[in-house]
């Protein structure tokens, strides 16, 4: 391995040449430089804010439940290097991604019984929906061709995806005009043990049998809207959704990008209405966050519809579906996460969030305070100074993403209750600071 460049030539490199997620070219803040991780901690390669390691309590955007450097996944990694590290899946295939595929459909919702491997969390997205607008066209109703959703959600960057996001509040309203347009629904009331609405359950059922003739499908995200606010709302709202779409044959989606493998307390969220949806997407902590890979898992329904269609085959394949190197690492996190009692690890960081973030409340600005499984938000009456939030919860030792009027934490589920504690008063100086 070449040396590693000193930090102040790296930044200056990337500021030339690196453009960052939802970011401007050049960049107007300065990024941290990462030399390594392991645990729940990132090991900085110049100080900032005095601190030379920080608490991830981001998981890495929601993804490395496990922490870093695990052992388990990095020997799993290793030897599937040794085999191979990729081979195309068109007309071949391979253990890794049959073993993943088997695994995916025992662990969730029964009528899921089959599995199209995908790049990323927004790709599975895109081919969840093609799914169900192929799934109508092969049934000779091309007519059903749109989507509804509710206000709030977010599912990802690429076009489909954009389309059913926050039209107004989202960070894709740039695109209206040239996008599909879609139906959306008010967002859910707010509150993951508010009693149910009777106006908002009967505007969901009005809107569904109103455009029933002209939907392929409902895509919402369960329980907990990521991107989009950090948003909970109640189960029961997906049980409206299960059985409106049944009486007006609408096919349902399920993005557990965000949710799945026990963030909210359940494996997925859709465990607390205990429904199945026709079509799931799950993504992000699959590989325990150690390379991108994501999934749609569909009912027999939905592929038997399409393979009898004119065009009988999912025109969708991308050049490293399947890649067995992503697939293996999925398998050794899927080993780590059930050989656990994950549920207990997640109910624990919950109890530690509500302790530590409960005294939040009364910080000026800040206007509401939610924690669901291992998911702490704080919301402000006014958008975070990014920069200021941020360089406070680094000097608690903390590293945190704030974004809109939102400072939140999604740890790796080995945080200990040590650490836990620490994200908390991060948290707490980001808040006051922003």
């Amino acid at each position: 391995m070449p040396e590693p460049l000193p930090a102040d030539v790296l930044l200056d490199l990337d500021r030339q040449h690196v453009w960052h997620p939802y970011g401007p070219m050049p960049g107007r803040q300065e990024p941290l430089v990462v030399a390594s991780a392991s645990g729940v901690r990132l090991r900085l390669a110049a100080p900032a804010e005095g601190r030379t390691e920080l608490v991830d309590g981001m998981s890495s955007w929601w993804s490395a439940i496990h922490g870093y450097r695990h052992p388990v996944l990095d020997e799993a990694a290793h030897a599937q290097l040794d085999r191979m590290s990729h081979v195309m899946f068109g007309g071949l295939t391979h253990e890794p991604a049959v073993r993943l595929a088997a695994r995916l459909v025992e662990i969730t919702p029964e009528p899921l019984q089959h599995v199209f491997l995908a790049d990323s969390g927004s790709v599975s997205v895109e081919v969840a929906l093609k799914m169900c607008l192929q799934y109508w066209r092969s049934l000779g109703r091309p007519g059903k061709r749109r989507l509804l959703t509710w206000r709030g959600g977010y599912h990802g960057d690429t076009w489909q995806p954009m389309s059913v996001c926050d039209p107004d509040g989202g960070m894709h309203h740039l695109w209206s005009g040239v996008l599909q347009e879609q139906v959306f629904a008010d967002a859910p009331p707010p509150g993951f043990d508010a009693e149910p609405s009777a106006a908002y359950t009967a505007h969901l059922r009005g809107l569904i049998a109103r455009h029933a003739h002209e939907l392929a499908a409902v895509v919402v995200e369960p329980v907990v809207q990521g991107a989009g606010g950090m948003a909970f709302h109640s189960p029961a709202y997906l049980r409206v959704l299960r059985e409106a779409c049944d009486e007006h044959d609408v096919l349902l989606v399920l993005d557990e990008i965000a949710t799945g493998f026990g963030r909210t307390g359940r494996l997925f969220a859709a465990g607390h209405a205990g429904i199945a949806p026709d079509v799931m997407c799950v993504g992000k902590a699959l590989t325990g966050g150690y390379v991108s890979l994501a999934a749609a898992l569909c009912t027999s329904r939905v592929a038997e519809g399409i393979s009898r269609g004119e065009v009988p085959v999912l025109a969708h394949g991308p050049t490293f579906m399947g890649n067995p190197f992503a697939a293996a690492v999925a398998n050794a996190s899927l080993d780590v996460l059930l050989a656990q009692d994950w549920a207990t690890e997640v109910k624990r960081i919950e109890a530690g969030l509500r302790d530590g973030l409960a005294p939040a409340a009364a910080l000026p600005g800040v206007r509401d305070v939610r924690v669901l499984g291992a998911i702490g938000v704080v919301q402000l009456d006014h958008p975070v100074d990014i920069d200021a939030a941020t360089r406070a919860a680094v000097r608690a030792g903390v590293w945190l993403r704030p974004f809109r009027d939102l400072i939140y934490t999604m740890p790796p589920y080995v945080t200990g209750d040590e650490d836990v504690a620490r994200v908390c008063e991060a948290i707490r100086a980001a808040a006051a600071a922003g």
